[in-house]
């Protein structure tokens, strides 16, 4: 069975102030450690010019609390 697979971008020029925007490894391993900590089976990386995070959609509603609750969105 195949699971549908939800992707997030997060500019860095988007970024709270407090996340080091000079540690871009840093940042998506605190997003994804905080989402996988609320349950949600995330990975984050950086890519270039954004974090990328890819969660199952099932997942989405509560990934976007935990988003919320960082002030990403």
């Amino acid at each position: 069975m195949t699971m549908a697979t939800t992707t997030i971008r997060i500019d860095y020029a988007m970024l709270p102030d407090h996340f080091d925007r000079s540690r871009p490894n840093a940042i998506a391993e605190a997003i994804e450690t905080a989402l996988r900590d609320a349950g949600i089976k995330a990975e984050a990386s950086d890519i270039f010019s954004h974090i990328k995070v890819e969660l199952p959609t099932s997942q989405l509603t509560a990934a976007c609390a935990g988003l919320a609750d960082l002030k990403l969105i």
